[in-house]
């Protein structure tokens, strides 16, 4: 599997060192908060793609994390770890990009970090634009000067925060854009089956994303948080194209008391909500949690498909293995129409099971059911197990059709009311006669008083 490749759009890459104020930029030119941002260096890690458009040309804007060198004597093992995966992610941002904007911060001047940032770009031979932040009135904008040593071109003031000269700055970023295609479409993706990977904390999602992905698109590491925004990819399967969101971890909102945790918290349902599917990572060497059902059933509320993961499944023995599916069937039960994968997103056994699954779920998200035979389904499964009777009356079911695909949503229209065990009932025949597989099917009753 390969990213396709979105070649008619060009991709500004904004970089440079922690705390600058990469992502205030990002959220200045695109005008809304989209990218997290907090007073305190590290909080961006993974790359983000964001369309903007300035002056009749649109571009995809790269946020990264910030630059971090290696061997900093003020980082703790795990830390300088996790700075130099941080670090890469900007490196292939650089990469990828047809122009770099370098943010760097006139308050403190020249460091070595951007120095060293600096020989990097050099070496790129691409458009490198230097955006010296926080000069927020004209008596900072000398000091932009001593930017121009880094060899990259005259610095150009801007104020991310207050919006400063921002204008002149994407002036100068379109310009720097490589000519535009004749002929040349917009590659959007919207209609491509978008799938988002969600769980708790640390239960292995950026390394599975990553392994579907097939290559080192979000960061990982072995302590919790390290996701913090909604990073996106679209990956060319022999099936058709699948774009995949790799989330946060979500806890319980009691728990989450910082304000970056707080948006990421944010990001991840806007991207369960924004979904086709979801994959319900679940990690089998704790079991299913309080927490994993809460979230279970606020991905069943947003009506996408669902595929339950048992990540780290090579970890149990046989008797965790059976204690764990009846866990699954008990506090999971309400999602009895999805499949369950036991993997192991670390060495990649049975990975390949959930591009088949996921397809299922596809076909089955989008299905459309005859109205004749939906009638006549219903007709046979209320003949062979009436409804209850209803305030003396038998209530009956006078006719049906789906009104909604993306789930299927059938409206069924009544005279009477019935139990949810009922309609539960109705459920089960419909999805087993019409072959739902993964994807949740809604029934909406309405009722006709002649």
């Amino acid at each position: 599997m390969n990213e396709i490749q979105q070649s008619s759009i060009p991709v500004v890459a904004i970089v440079g060192r922690p705390n600058v104020g990469k992502s205030t930029l990002v959220n200045r030119i695109i005008g809304r908060r989209d990218a997290i941002v907090e007073e305190k260096p590290g909080v961006t890690r993974d790359r983000r793609e964001l369309t903007a458009r300035w002056g009749g040309r649109d571009f995809r804007l790269v946020d990264t994390g910030g630059w971090l060198p290696p061997g900093d004597s003020g980082l703790t093992a795990e830390t300088s770890e996790l700075a130099a995966k941080v670090s890469r992610q900007a490196e292939l941002a650089m990469n990828s990009a047809d122009v770099i904007v370098l943010v760097v911060d006139v308050t403190t001047g020249v460091t070595d970090e951007d120095s060293r940032v600096a020989v990097v770009l050099r070496r790129s031979n691409k458009p490198v634009i230097i955006a010296a932040n926080k000069v927020d009135d004209v008596r900072r904008e000398p000091d932009r000067w001593d930017f121009a040593r880094l060899g990259l071109g005259d610095p150009l003031p801007v104020s991310a925060l207050h919006g400063r000269d921002s204008g002149d700055l994407l002036d100068a970023i379109v310009a720097a854009l490589p000519p535009e295609q004749d002929g040349a479409e917009d590659d959007s993706d919207d209609g491509i089956f978008s799938v988002a990977i969600a769980g708790r904390p640390n239960v292995g999602k950026s390394t599975l994303f990553n392994r579907l992905v097939g290559e080192e698109r979000s960061v990982v590491h072995d302590f919790p948080g390290t996701t913090r925004d909604a990073i996106d990819t679209v990956v060319e399967t022999e099936s058709g194209p699948i774009r995949f969101v790799d989330t946060a971890g979500m806890r319980r909102k009691s728990k989450v008391d910082e304000p970056t945790e707080y948006y990421s918290l944010v990001r991840a349902l806007e991207a369960i909500d924004r979904a086709d599917a979801c994959l319900l990572m679940v990690d089998a060497s704790e079991g299913i949690t309080h927490q994993d059902q809460r979230l279970a059933e606020r991905i069943d509320a947003a009506g996408c498909a669902i595929v339950i993961v048992l990540n780290k499944w090579d970890l149990l023995d046989t008797e965790a293995r059976a204690s764990l599916k009846h866990q699954v069937n008990r506090m999971l039960g309400f999602l009895g129409y999805a499949p369950v994968l036991p993997v192991s997103a670390l060495t990649g056994r049975r990975v390949h099971q959930l591009l088949p699954a996921l397809r299922e779920a596809e076909d089955a998200y989008h299905a459309r059911i005859p109205t004749a035979k939906l009638n006549q389904v219903l007709r046979e499964a209320q003949a062979g197990h009436p409804p209850p009777l209803s305030r003396g009356k038998r209530p009956r079911i006078l006719y049906a059709t789906q009104g909604a695909a993306e789930p299927p949503t059938i409206t069924l229209f009544a005279n009477g009311e019935f139990p949810q065990t009922y309609l539960r009932y109705l459920e089960r025949k419909i999805r087993e006669s019409f072959d739902l597989g993964p994807a949740p099917l809604k029934l909406r009753v309405r009722r006709r008083t002649h």
